[in-house]
């Protein structure tokens, strides 16, 4: 028996993994992709968004992707998976995912190229992005002074391309590198972790989503301690978490409680926050809100 039958659960709730049925939103996510559309719309052109290690940057970033329908947007998401990337393949990979068939070796050649597809894809009343993830692995002026020359691509009153970064808080510095470019920056968001009252809401969401509904898996007390020892960062919330449902299941419990998440996190080796001490506080006033805000949730998906 796994403890997914154990707890009588359809899926796993705490995994990692990118998967868009257990996206969480939290009134934070809310306003940034309020304010990434706004900036797409609008034609802006530059937007960015910068966060810590593990705060939902790239689900925020799929959750974008997907309110851009085909018959209004050319959009695409391109992920940086390390630092030696030349501006020449950047021009060639968006030119691609914009739309532009074989791209030639020039790079002259590919910027008309890819001129003429914006052309296109303007003249057919639609819109074209660029998502960029990991966007802080952009770490040269050459890449930087790149992603200007495509914002320049436009005709009158109007840019052509719409960029995006999201990144961790060091894409700030490289923005610097090229002044030019960090001054176009229309839309500026940053992700911080969660607060207290989210964490509940988002485990007891992933929860829901994973079947769970009616079921109080996690005591009030052992919410405070995950949300305590992940600092609310929502990928380490579910390493936690998922941690502490096998650890109840091993024991043959129903539930997790606050001793149970105690020893999950230091197994995993998360010390306190420095200057602070573990203290915990009586949660449950707070959960008939949580319960209704999750309602309300459930009712918008």
């Amino acid at each position: 028996m796994s403890y997914l039958e154990h707890f009588h659960l359809t899926h796993e709730p705490f995994s990692n993994a990118p998967d868009a049925r257990f996206y969480f939103d939290s009134a934070q996510h809310q306003r940034t992709l309020r304010k990434l559309r706004f900036s797409v719309d609008s034609n802006k052109g530059l937007g960015i968004v910068v966060g810590p290690i593990g705060n939902g940057k790239t689900t925020l970033a799929r959750r974008l992707l997907d309110q851009f329908p085909p018959n209004s947007y050319q959009s695409s998401l391109l992920i940086m998976v390390h630092s030696g990337v030349t501006p020449e393949w950047i021009l060639t990979r968006i030119a691609s995912q914009m739309g532009v068939d074989q791209p030639q070796g020039d790079r002259l050649a590919v910027l008309r190229q890819l001129y003429d597809r914006l052309l296109e894809i303007d003249a057919e009343g639609r819109r074209a992005v660029i998502l960029i993830d990991e966007a802080q692995m952009l770490e040269t002026r050459a890449l930087m002074e790149e992603f200007r020359g495509l914002l320049n691509l436009e005709i009158p009153g109007k840019k052509l391309l719409n960029i995006i970064f999201f990144g961790l808080p060091e894409l700030e510095e490289n923005l610097r590198l090229d002044p030019p470019l960090a001054q176009r920056v229309a839309v500026r968001c940053s992700l911080s972790s969660l607060t207290a009252g989210d964490t509940a809401a988002y485990i007891d969401h992933r929860l829901r989503v994973a079947g769970a509904a009616g079921k109080r898996l996690f005591s009030a007390d052992a919410i405070q301690a995950v949300h305590h020892f992940s600092g609310g960062v929502p990928r380490l919330i579910n390493t936690l978490c998922d941690n502490c449902l096998f650890e109840a299941f091993s024991v043959d419990l129903d539930h997790v409680d606050e001793s149970i998440a105690l020893s999950v996190a230091e197994s995993l080796g998360l010390s306190e926050h420095p200057g602070e001490q573990y203290l915990p506080e009586d949660l449950d006033d707070g959960l008939e809100h949580i319960e209704s805000m999750l309602d309300r949730l459930e009712l918008k998906s």
